[in-house]
């Protein structure tokens, strides 16, 4: 049985810093779902915005569970670095990202063809349900821009906050509960009315704990004390760093 009886904070202690509203982000089938904090007030939102361009304006630092740097060849150094920490039964949550040729492609048939003829390796069908996401974010960002947009995952924060304990796959009720409990912990005490807030249509459970996740993550980038894979990251064509923060 996971131990995550770790004692709650309020939500005015989320962060203990000055700065302006933080937010970790989600990409869903409605579009990306973003918990906010504003730290002034502590003061916690979830917001759904259809496009990027369409979340709460002025916010500080985005923690986004998404690729933002894409290597043009092989494997991102981040993505390797991530799975090598998860325990066996998580690595698999972090899928290599698309090459970024790859963005160019508009079936999943072209584009894996053209990985395996490159580098040997193709590209998964969950990675292409994404890709209209990447596509998106590889638009509105630039490589200035990462100084408040940084790529997260959800599971190297909750690998994280469960002090390296092995958690039971997220999308069993097992779970499910433990990073809810998790995320209790830091001081999220509106779950239950989050998780019904928009139609399942829109937003999964799963959607939602992973943007408070990603939140965490947030709030340890205004306090200094994230952790970002690689120490040194590479730069794509474009000048994105491949990093990835938690």
């Amino acid at each position: 049985m996971i131990n995550v009886s770790a004692p709650r904070v309020s939500a005015a202690r989320l962060l203990n810093a000055g700065t302006g509203r933080i937010a970790g982000v989600d990409g869903c089938r409605g579009g990306w779902v973003a918990a906010v904090l504003d730290p002034a007030t502590g003061a916690l939102g979830l917001h759904l915005a259809r496009r990027w361009a369409d979340l709460p304006a002025g916010l500080a630092v985005v923690c986004v569970d998404m690729p933002i740097g894409l290597a043009d060849r092989g494997r991102r150094g981040c993505d390797a670095l991530a799975r090598a920490l998860l325990p066996r039964g998580r690595k698999s949550s972090v899928f290599p990202a698309p090459r970024r040729p790859m963005l160019a492609f508009e079936r999943w048939a072209e584009a894996n063809d053209w990985g395996k003829r490159q580098d040997g390796v193709g590209l998964t069908i969950y990675a292409w349900g994404l890709m209209a996401k990447i596509r998106e974010l590889d638009g509105a960002l630039g490589p200035a821009d990462q100084a408040r947009v940084r790529e997260s995952h959800p599971e190297l924060a909750f690998h994280r906050m469960s002090g390296g304990r092995a958690l039971p796959p997220k999308r069993t009720p097992a779970g499910r509960a433990a990073r809810r409990a998790l995320l209790e912990a830091e001081g999220f005490d509106r779950l239950d009315d989050w998780l019904g807030l928009y139609p399942r249509a829109l937003v999964q459970p799963d959607d939602v704990l992973d943007a408070c996740a990603c939140l965490v993550t947030a709030r340890r980038v205004v306090r200094g004390d994230a952790i970002r894979l690689p120490d040194a990251p590479p730069r794509d064509a474009r000048g994105l760093a491949m990093e990835i923060w938690y």
